[in-house]
């Protein structure tokens, strides 16, 4: 077992050097360059118009999975699981490539906020037409079931974010059923994200209904929109929506949208044998498959994501905050950027927090701050100074125990496994064990929700320019979030203090003071950003790399001829 641990490393070291070597940036990388600021100036979907649409048509696409729980609003919900919800569920808003809100008239044809005693007061007035699938009229009751299933009052309620529904003290109908007037106590500045989403009240009548009753059917008649399930069920490999004849807007422009559940690596296959439509390019890889390709093009965009890597402080090995900063030290982020984007010619600085995009005004580097940063010799150090001194094979001891860490790889993406092993090379030299496993792209959520790891790699995306601050403290200091529950203990009083100002930057100031120190814990450690860039069949319109966009889906589809 010895030699063979050693015969791993030794690989996983020459690996890691190969890859820095050749690396995108370098002279060798090909193709043009994508520079992150200049990707965050621009979006590419070949916005459209509806008159420039054809009507009917199939547009097919790919997801890795097609989850075992399709709420939305759980906390079991992944990526998957929102892209799947939106096609056939009620969305109240739409946003500019620049990320200016605009109300969906569908549902709501107005919406006013004012401030009242000091506590904000936002009036919803909902289309008389609006109603769900099964008939049940839209109207202020599922306002007030939604706020309900994610106050945080009844714990057994499993809902994805309490942000914001805490705040609310009651929600009441107006001057009739058809408006929702939401009450906040204290002024709550991010509001806007609140209600982005509505879902049927017998969605959310009881704890049961809300967590599991999705887990078993999609729930079509609970859904309202321009499309509607014809095929949909949890765990299934194909899902199928068609256009809604119950839908009182404009009809969608498509007669369906088929969604394929594949793993990444076989999405690009299914691009170019042309079994989907469109396909993100994740990886230099990616790129040189569809070079070439006949019909079709590429877009390319900022991508609103920052990948992070979760040093877990429940786990035994990583209570230790010392500990868990020599792990960081350990971690060399350029290098790994290199390896995740090989070949891709992708220049970016490294983040150093979560909150704010490099690309955004306000944004700092919190973590170069606290002196982060790859430090292998200060690793080694601080680990020596907690007891946990080089043993055999070069991996730490104390108390008997091996400083070995859990590290699940998710999906069989190469680019994933490169970053994986790389990252194992990287902490050996600290005289950290990082223990690989493999799992498929199914084992995400129990991965995620049941922390079964000691370190993960992951992704956090947003949609509008300020969301994090009022996802805040679901990612930093909620049960569902990354930081232990001293962390949470610590920080959301602090949060909930914050959501009372009423000066925007004083409270966007608060926001990354708080943010700093709780990343000056050592959970969580900022990686990298990433290009969005897709490749679609020429004439998809109102689709692609969309910046902070979010329009009509009914307005999706294939341009007319010119």
């Amino acid at each position: 077992m010895r030699l063979h641990h050693k015969a791993i490393a030794a690989a996983a070291s020459s690996l890691l050097l190969a890859l820095t070597a050749c690396s995108g940036g370098g002279e060798d990388a090909k193709g043009e360059k994508l520079n992150r600021d200049e990707l965050a100036a621009k979006a590419e979907y070949n916005p459209q118009p509806r008159a420039n649409v054809k009507d009917g048509g199939t547009f097919t696409e790919a997801l890795r999975t097609v989850p075992d729980n399709l709420n939305a609003l759980h906390a079991d919900a992944n990526t998957d699981t929102v892209e799947l919800w939106k096609l056939y569920n009620p969305q109240l808003q739409y946003l500019s490539e620049d990320g200016r809100t605009s109300w969906n008239k569908n549902y709501v044809t107005d919406v006013s906020d004012e401030v009242s005693g000091g506590n904000r007061v936002v009036t919803y007035t909902i289309n008389d037409k609006a109603e769900f699938n099964d008939g049940t009229p839209i109207d202020w009751r599922a306002f007030e079931a939604l706020w309900k299933a994610s106050n945080g009052k009844s714990k057994k309620y499993a809902p994805a974010l309490t942000e914001g529904f805490s705040l609310i003290t009651s929600v009441k109908p107006g001057k009739n059923d058809k408006q929702a007037v939401v009450t906040y106590d204290g002024p709550w500045l991010w509001w806007e994200s609140q209600f982005k989403w509505l879902m049927h009240p017998d969605a959310t009548k009881d704890a049961t209904a809300f967590n599991t009753a999705y887990t078993k059917s999609s729930h079509g008649e609970w859904g309202a929109g321009p499309f509607r399930v014809k095929k949909l069920a949890p765990g299934g490999t194909t899902a199928v929506f068609e256009r809604n004849p119950h839908w009182w807007g404009e009809p969608s422009k498509l007669d369906r949208i088929v969604v394929r559940a594949m793993e990444y690596s076989a999405q690009i296959n299914a691009f170019r044998n042309g079994e989907i439509d469109a396909v993100q390019a994740h990886s230099a890889e990616d790129l040189a498959q569809i070079k070439g390709m006949k019909n079709i093009e590429t877009r390319r965009a900022a991508d609103l994501s920052v990948a992070f890597m979760h040093v877990n402080a429940s786990s035994p090995k990583l209570r230790d905050p010392d500990v868990r900063k020599a792990v960081q030290l350990g971690v060399d982020r350029a290098t790994l950027q290199k390896v995740r984007y090989d070949g891709m010619n992708w220049e970016a600085g490294l983040p150093g927090m979560i909150t704010l995009y490099p690309f955004q005004k306000g944004y700092r580097d919190l973590y170069a701050e606290l002196g982060g940063g790859y430090d292998p010799e200060q690793a080694k150090k601080l680990l020596d100074e907690a007891g946990w001194t080089v043993g055999d094979g070069g991996v730490r001891e104390k108390d008997g125990k091996r400083l070995e860490l859990l590290f699940p790889v998710i999906g069989d993406a190469p680019y994933d496994k490169n970053v994986s092993v790389a990252l194992q090379a990287m902490l050996k030299e600290i005289g950290v064990d990082l223990k690989l496993d493999h799992r498929n792209s199914q084992a995400y959520a129990d991965t995620y929700t049941k922390q079964d790891y000691d370190v993960f790699l992951m992704n956090w995306g947003t949609l509008a320019p300020d969301e994090n601050f009022f996802y805040f403290c679901y990612f930093y200091c909620s049960d569902t979030g990354y930081t232990d529950q001293r962390t949470v203990d610590t920080y959301a009083p602090k949060v909930q203090e914050i959501g009372r100002t009423t000066d925007k930057q004083k409270a966007v100031d608060a926001f990354i003071k708080t943010e700093k120190e709780i990343l000056g814990t050592w959970q969580v450690l900022p990686m990298y950003n990433a290009p969005k860039i897709w490749a679609v069949k020429k004439g998809l319109a109102n689709f692609g790399a969309d910046l902070f966009f979010f329009g009509p889906q009914a307005d999706i589809g294939w341009q007319k001829a010119a």
